[in-house]
């Protein structure tokens, strides 16, 4: 059985012989495409685009867009890693898009905090490089330093008097 598995099964194809699907919701921003192939460059390949037999991105559609950067085609030799899904019913296909995008999940704000902190005050790194691997801005790096300590301000003078801090319970 495990051997019939996608994942047991990646090839490595060259990037050409797939295409994107003309169906996808999941957008992403050109900040993030840039995190993307900064992940790839530095960690390497961690996840091999799905498609189907005939060579339609079913999943990883911004990954196959990264690898024609000519930094991270280099690192395998225009090469991509696909894992292939036998979804030839056109609705199954696409509630296998969705199912790819949404599994994925969101930050949470304060857990995202708290590994910021751990990172700049525990591990050293500094908010330059926070900024610069991570694809932040200067602003979200001191919010999530910053982790909730606002409401503990409110009221030195830091914030003028349209702003009222709650406790987030009467949202």
């Amino acid at each position: 059985m495990i051997e019939e598995m996608p994942i047991n099964q990646v090839e490595w194809v060259p990037r050409e012989t797939l295409r994107a699907n003309d169906y996808n919701p999941n957008k992403m921003f050109s900040i993030e495409l840039k995190l993307l192939k900064v992940s790839i460059l530095e960690d390497g390949w961690t996840q091999p685009i799905v498609a189907r037999a005939d060579g339609e991105i079913v999943d990883g559609f911004h990954r196959w867009t990264v690898s024609a950067d000519p930094e991270v085609a280099a690192l395998t030799d225009g090469l991509v890693p696909v894992v292939r899904i036998k979804q030839t019913d056109p609705a199954q296909q696409r509630m296998a898009t969705i199912r790819h995008n949404r599994a994925r999940g969101e930050h949470g704000v304060l857990p995202m905090a708290d590994i910021i902190s751990t990172i700049v005050t525990e591990l050293g790194v500094s908010a330059d490089e926070l900024k610069a691997r991570l694809g932040m801005e200067q602003e979200e790096v001191n919010r999530l330093l910053d982790r909730g300590n606002m409401k503990k301000r409110a009221g030195q003078g830091d914030f003028g008097n349209g702003w009222v801090p709650t406790d987030g319970q009467d949202d």
